[in-house]
């Protein structure tokens, strides 16, 4: 009977069809990968064109200041690359916890000699519609886009650091999502990731002036990691 019984095991086993490829592990946050897509951006510049670059890179709904806050991609179409770009270098890297938005800010150095910095919001973009049977930080086929690109001129160049900081919202507690009214004439905008462990807010006044602050969740709030001010252009 033993036998009997291990053929019928041995038959049943051989007509089980092979089990199904296991989900996608959940990746966790990897600031080295927006690192990598900023360092991608400036080189892609380097060798395609400045204004190129900003297209193929930049997400469908992606923000600019020019110094108003533009459409990106409605400013940048047609616009002819100019002869040599702007260089940059990422310093800091923000991400949330999911992994699937990040913040690199760093040293940038212009053709006329000038220096200053930028910042960039990146924002992982998926290939079709994400499978609702993995997890939300499941990292399916996509690419990192910006939405969002900033900077201004310094005085002094930013001291290159001999690291890239990086730094990770917290996963635990459960973030929220803050809202701040901005004051009258002032052109204002709240992000967040798709977490909400990870948000920016920009507001441009009147005097084309502008504030970018990027917040952290800690686990029971949240934390200014980054503010940049722009003063007015010296033109206005």
């Amino acid at each position: 009977m033993r036998y009997i019984a291990l053929i019928a095991v041995l038959a049943l086993t051989a007509c089980t069809p092979a089990r199904p490829r296991p989900f996608a592990v959940p990746q966790s946050a990897n600031p080295s990968a927006i690192i990598a897509a900023e360092i991608s951006f400036n080189r892609i510049a380097q060798e395609k064109g400045q204004w190129t670059a900003f297209r193929d890179t930049a997400a469908k709904q992606a923000t600019m200041f020019v110094p108003e806050a533009v459409d990106a991609q409605t400013w940048l179409k047609g616009r002819a690359d100019p002869a040599k770009s702007v260089t940059w270098q990422p310093h800091k890297a923000f991400m949330s916890c999911d992994g699937k938005t990040g913040v690199t800010t760093g040293a940038a150095q212009r053709p006329n000699g000038s220096v200053g910095y930028f910042t960039t919001v990146w924002f992982w973009v998926e290939k079709g519609k994400p499978d609702p049977r993995l997890p939300a930080n499941s990292m399916g086929e996509g690419e990192w886009k910006w939405v969002l690109d900033h900077g201004d001129t310094l005085s002094t160049p930013r001291q290159t650091p001999e690291i890239i900081e990086t730094k990770i919202a917290s996963c635990k507690g459960r973030a929220t999502a803050p809202i701040n009214a901005p004051d009258e004439g002032v052109q204002m905008k709240t992000m967040f990731s798709r977490d909400q462990s990870l948000n920016w807010e920009w507001q441009v006044r009147p005097d084309k002036s502008r504030t970018l602050i990027v917040r952290l969740w800690n686990g029971t709030d949240f934390d200014d990691v980054l503010t940049d001010r722009v003063a007015k252009p010296a033109a206005m």
